[in-house]
């Protein structure tokens, strides 16, 4: 008999883990990473100076925080700003302003989505969440999950920017184990932008095949009337 793996906690934790890494880098330009230590918390909270959170539910319940420093959190938005082509004019300087909690809201958006995905793909569930609620604030504020938890758990993981700037992910969810009963095939996530650019790419080379084919028969007409 062959030993069942099982997906706990952790795993999960992991697996949102290289969604905020991956598509904060992506999208910024910035090297984001996570310290390989996890910290077990009683409660989760925002802190100041830039929160957000996301509940999510379906196979598993569970709640994400986000919660930037201004630093952390002017450092990627001014890289993302800066790499979606912005002029410096008119790019915010203050964590304070609505442009830089709404861009962070989008990101966070993309994190959750690129999540879910994950563990569709990963465990074989489904989950859905809600729209990220990002704010600036000035105060610690405590928040749960309006559900009754068997044994719940929460998590705290750090993350460092490329300037060494910090922020922090939490993340509270139900204890529990996934456990897989035979080895299954995970299919890789089809990326539309890759499949844009990849379709432009395609017709940009048989747009070029074309042109040379047209001067190559240009080149041989000319060649038969001794030109």
């Amino acid at each position: 008999m062959t030993k069942s793996k099982v997906i706990s906690t952790e795993d999960i934790l992991a697996t949102l883990c290289h969604s905020v890494t991956g598509v904060l880098s992506s999208a910024s330009g910035n090297d984001i990473s996570y310290s390989a230590m996890v910290q077990k918390i009683t409660r989760t909270c925002m802190r100041p100076d830039i929160g957000c959170f996301v509940l999510f539910d379906g196979g598993f319940t569970g709640l994400v925080i986000t919660n930037f420093t201004s630093q952390a959190a002017m450092e990627i938005y001014h890289d993302y700003m800066r790499s979606m082509g912005m002029p410096e004019e008119e790019i915010a300087h203050s964590h304070l302003s609505d442009d830089v909690s709404n861009v962070l809201g989008e990101l966070m958006n993309q994190i959750v989505g690129d999540f879910t995905s994950k563990v569709r793909e990963q465990l074989h569930t489904s989950i859905t969440q809600n729209q990220p609620k990002m704010m600036a604030i000035n105060k610690q504020v405590q928040i749960s999950v309006d559900t009754t938890m068997d044994r719940p758990q929460a998590r705290r993981v750090t993350f460092t920017t490329q300037n060494q700037n910090i922020f922090y992910l939490e993340l509270a969810m139900d204890k529990t184990e996934f456990i897989k009963l035979h080895d299954f095939d995970i299919s890789e996530a089809v990326d539309p932008d890759d499949i844009i650019e990849n379709e432009a790419k395609h017709k940009a080379e048989k747009q070029k095949a074309a042109n040379k084919k047209a001067d190559d028969a240009d080149d041989d007409f000319m060649s038969d009337l001794g030109l």
